[in-house]
C-alpha cells in the first residue's frame, strides 16, 4: 500500500504528528497511515498500574498535556490514568478522524530507492501484500514501554524470591507482609515505595546515585534547561537519558513525608544478590522477599535497524527530530521529546518539516 507518510505508534507522539499532517492537509491513506501495535487506544497508558493518577496525588502520574486542537479535562482525575488517558486517546482519533490501524506491529523498516518500505508482522488470512506500506517519510513513536530494562547483577538468578519490573507492577497488596527491595532514582520507585511501605514488612530503597531532590516549582526556564541537557546528548549520537535525570525529584509533601518516616532513606546500590536477598561489597545483607526493579525502559527501536541510524556512540543522532543518517526519518517521543508536552510539540515539529519536504518538489 502506497502513502506518503506512515506514523508507528498512537500515543502522545504519534497522535500529535498525526494532527499536524491532517491539518496540513494530508488525508488519511493517500496522506498519511497511523499504525498501532496495541489492541484500543491508549498506548502505554493502558498497561500502567491502576493506582496511577492524574490527579495530584502521591500517586499521580506526571502532568498530563493536553494534544493539539482538543483540551484534555477529565470529568473524574481520580479514576485510574489507564482508563482516562485511553479514553481522550479514543475521543481524539475519532474528532479528527486519524483511522489508526491496529493491531499492527511493525517489524522492520527498509529504505528502497527513495522511498521506505514499512513491514508488520503477519495476519492470519491477510494477503502477502497487507502488512507492508511504502512512503516518502516515518515518523517513529513507538516509545518506551515494550522494552522495559533490567540491569544484570551477580547471582540474579539464584534468588528465591519474585523479582518484577515496574512495567509489571501488580498493585501494593501483592507485597503485603513482604520484605521488599525497590531499585530505582526515579519517580515510579519514589510512588511504588509509598505505596507498598503501608503493608509491607519492610522496604528498602537502593540507587545507583543519590536522589535530587528538587525544592520549588519546576518553571518553563528550568524544563528548558533540562530538555537541552537530554537534547546536546542525543545530537551526538548518544544514547538518550531520562529527563527526570536531570530535572530532580520535586520534593512535594508526600515525599517529606516518606523520607522524614525513612521510607525514601535511600541506600547504594547493592553488589549482587543473594538467594535471600542484597549483598553489599562491605559484607553487609538485606533479606528480601521480592525485587521490583524500577530502572527504566530503552527506546523501542529495534525495527529501525535496516536503516542504520545508530551512531558509533550507540544512540540515534537527531538534527530536531529528523535522523541525522536518513532525513526521511523522524524519530518523536525519543530523548529530550521523551514527555507529554515534549510529544507534543516534537510531533507537530516533525509534521510540519515533513509536510514542508514532500512539498518541496512541486515548488521547484
Amino acid at each position: 500500500m502506497d502513502t506518503q507518510v506512515v506514523v508507528i505508534g498512537a500515543g502522545q507522539a504519534g497522535l500529535s504528528a498525526a494532527w499536524g499532517l491532517r491539518r496540513a492537509g494530508l488525508e488519511p491513506g493517500p496522506g498519511f497511515v497511523v499504525l498501532d501495535a496495541e489492541e484500543a487506544p491508549g498506548g502505554a497508558w493502558r498497561h500502567r498500574w491502576d493506582t496511577l493518577r492524574v490527579a495530584g496525588d502521591a500517586f499521580s502520574a506526571h502532568r498530563i498535556h493536553s494534544l493539539p486542537g482538543l483540551d484534555f479535562a477529565p470529568e473524574d482525575p481520580d479514576r485510574p490514568a489507564n482508563r482516562v488517558v485511553p479514553e481522550y486517546f479514543a475521543a481524539y482519533e475519532r474528532e479528527f478522524d486519524l483511522q489508526v490501524r491496529r493491531p499492527v506491529r511493525v517489524s522492520a523498516v527498509r529504505s528502497v530507492g527513495e522511498l521506505l518500505r514499512v513491514e508488520a508482522e503477519p495476519t492470519i488470512g491477510a494477503d502477502a501484500d497487507a502488512g507492508v506500506w511504502t512512503a516518502q517519510a516515518l515518523v517513529n513513536a513507538t516509545g518506551t514501554w515494550t522494552r522495559p530494562f533490567v540491569p544484570a547483577y551477580p547471582g540474579a538468578t539464584e534468588f528465591r524470591g519474585r523479582q518484577l519490573h515496574a512495567v509489571d507492577f501488580p498493585g501494593p497488596e501483592a507485597f503485603a507482609g513482604q520484605r521488599a527491595v525497590v531499585v530505582g532514582g526515579g519517580t515510579s520507585a519514589v510512588q511504588f515505595l509509598l505505596q507498598i511501605a503501608p503493608v509491607a514488612a519492610a522496604t528498602t530503597w537502593v540507587t545507583r546515585t543519590p536522589p535530587r531532590w528538587r525544592e520549588g516549582p519546576f518553571d518553563d526556564v528550568a524544563g528548558r534547561e533540562a530538555v537541552a541537557l537530554v537534547e546536546e546528548r542525543v545530537r551526538a549520537g548518544l544514547p538518550p537519558r531520562p529527563v527526570v535525570s536531570v530535572t530532580g525529584l520535586p520534593l512535594t509533601p508526600a515525599y517529606r513525608e516518606g523520607i522524614e518516616s525513612g521510607v525514601l532513606a535511600r541506600r547504594p546500590m547493592f553488589s549482587r544478590i543473594t538467594p535471600d536477598g542484597v549483598a553489599w561489597a562491605d559484607g553487609t545483607t538485606e533479606p528480601a522477599d521480592v525485587i521490583l526493579w524500577a530502572t527504566g525502559w530503552r527506546p523501542a527501536v529495534g525495527h529501525l535497524a535496516p536503516l542504520h541510524l545508530r551512531s558509533p556512540q550507540g544512540g540515534i543522532a537527531l538534527d530536531g527530530t529528523r535522523a541525522v543518517a536518513d532525513p526521511r526519518v523522524h524519530l518523536v517521543g525519543y530523548g529530550p521529546s521523551a514527555s507529554t508536552i515534549g510529544a507534543n510539540r516534537a510531533g507537530r515539529a516533525a509534521a510540519r518539516e515533513i509536510v514542508q519536504r514532500l512539498r518541496a518538489p512541486a515548488a521547484a
